[in-house]
């Protein structure tokens, strides 16, 4: 046996693909065998696949349903992923991306521009709050919150200060994936596995007003729990010393968690903050922006001006990836003389396709009116929506915009949330395949306590927010006779 026959041996696949005849005596397989075989899903637990079970096969979307392969259609009632925020079967997008993919495909940001690029930035600046007025484009979320982290830690290197490199984020807080932003999410489950992640990551309580006591809140109003928290910013900072400390990182609406809205008063506090101890604010709103809380930028919605706006999903609807991190003059201050680099980029940032896509995008917003859309109906959704709290195991309903959580209760009067085993029971084991064979694709997370949340396309009304609170009510009603 030749060395290369011992190779190939050595090499052979112990597993075959799972196969059954065909016309013509050639093989083929499902789609479902095609996703055992080869799909690994992310942020999914492939036992059902293992154990020979079928994964929902999405094939078409059209206003705000989608439809599996089995011609079933469902109620997008979490826009994708909170990203598709203008509808699903948008022609015009899909045409846009075509004759720019027919023009200039691909050409990067690399010490050259493209138009696509040049003008989404000229568009995102215009719509930004105050002077921020320098766009670093990315291909999503996560790598706008890494580069924000970034660049964060070279600016005060650039400004004399190198000690400043640690971030402050909230307790739930999800900002990411890639490893820096991994260090700034405030869900330790989601982290231990990877450590070490990059140091200098810190947690203070978020804004859940229905949870405040148990933070150590002594009670009061709402307005008087968001200065409370906003506090434990600058106790953090104060601690850790404020020579240390680069930048707090927030979402104008925390997702991971259930929808924690910032109290009245809150963000104008944490402005006050950061500026009286020289920290950067970054505005997370790689969710919150282009329309789910009813503007362009919902720190607009929250009247205050950040240093930097990471952003990305409803930039283009998700008819192409897109992100961004937005700056303000002062932070590219020590970079335009030209002698100074930020190293840091990506192949498919501000991809000539997708910049393309999100100009059309936000003329479509533009055009119908959407962000006005949102702010005129999102009252309604949440009286639509507190109907369900006569349902003994809704808590809560919170949010903003087109952006709610329902968090649910074993016992509403102590608000004892379920231990481990029945939120696994309950959420995984009934209500998210109970949700979805209703008609409502929608999330059953308990990355916090257990919550059910709802971001559907901004393009809906009353009547589909009768439709959402229909479907919830039966299931609901069944969860809790159920537990």
């Amino acid at each position: 046996m030749t060395i290369m026959q011992k190779l190939q041996k050595t090499l052979k696949p112990t597993t075959t693909k799972r196969v059954s005849p065909a016309k013509g005596g050639k093989k083929t397989e499902t789609l479902q065998d095609k996703a055992r075989d080869h799909l690994w899903m992310h942020f999914t637990r492939q036992g059902p696949l293992a154990d020979g079970g079928n994964v929902p096969i999405i094939v078409k979307g059209n206003g705000h349903h989608i439809w599996d392969d089995q011609g079933k259609r469902y109620f997008d009632g979490l826009s994708g992923l909170f990203v598709v925020n203008a509808g699903h079967g948008r022609t015009r997008l899909a045409e846009v991306a075509a004759r720019q993919a027919e023009e200039l495909a691909f050409f990067p940001l690399w010490s050259y521009a493209h138009p696509a690029a040049i003008e989404l930035a000229d568009k995102l600046a215009d719509y930004a709050p105050g002077n921020l007025n320098k766009v670093f484009f990315t291909t999503g979320g996560g790598e706008a919150v890494e580069s924000a982290f970034k660049l964060a830690k070279q600016y005060w290197k650039l400004m004399g200060k190198p000690m400043k490199h640690k971030v402050i984020s909230r307790n739930v807080a999800y900002h990411g994936t890639p490893q820096g932003a991994l260090a700034i999410t405030g869900i330790p489950s989601m982290k231990q596995m990877y450590e070490p992640l990059t140091p200098g990551g810190f947690r203070v309580p978020n804004t859940n007003y229905y949870r405040a006591e148990e933070m150590g809140f002594a009670g009061g109003t709402e307005e008087e729990f968001g200065l409370w928290a906003a506090n434990r910013i600058e106790e953090m900072i104060e601690f850790e010393g404020a020579d240390t400390i680069a930048a707090v990182f927030l979402e104008p609406v925390q997702n991971s968690g259930g929808c924690f809205p910032p109290p009245p008063g809150y963000f104008k506090r944490v402005r006050e903050i950061c500026d009286k101890h020289d920290v950067l604010l970054v505005s997370d709103e790689v969710i919150c922006a282009f329309g789910r809380i009813g503007e362009m930028f919902a720190c607009t919605a929250f009247d205050y001006i950040p240093d930097i706006i990471t952003c990305a999903k409803g930039m283009t609807s998700g008819y192409s990836p897109i992100g961004a991190m937005i700056a303000s003059d002062k932070l590219f201050e020590p970079f335009k003389d030209g002698n100074t680099t930020f190293y840091h980029g990506y192949t498919f940032g501000g991809h000539p396709v997708s910049a393309a896509v999100a100009l059309e995008n936000i003329k479509i917003f533009e055009e119908e009116g959407i962000n006005e859309h949102v702010r005129k109906n999102s009252p309604k959704f949440r009286a639509t929506l507190e109907k369900l709290l006569d349902i003994p195991i809704v808590g809560d309903v919170r949010g903003a915009g087109y952006f709610f959580g329902i968090e649910l209760v074993k016992n509403k009067e102590t608000k004892e949330t379920f231990n481990d085993e029945e939120s696994e029971k309950l959420l995984r084991g009934f209500l998210s395949k109970a949700l979805f064979e209703a008609g409502l694709y929608c999330r059953a997370d308990d990355r916090g306590d257990p919550v059910i949340q709802l971001a559907p396309p901004l393009t809906i009304g009353p009547e589909e927010f009768a439709e959402i609170e229909a479907i919830l009510r039966d299931v609901l009603t069944r969860a809790s006779k159920l537990i």
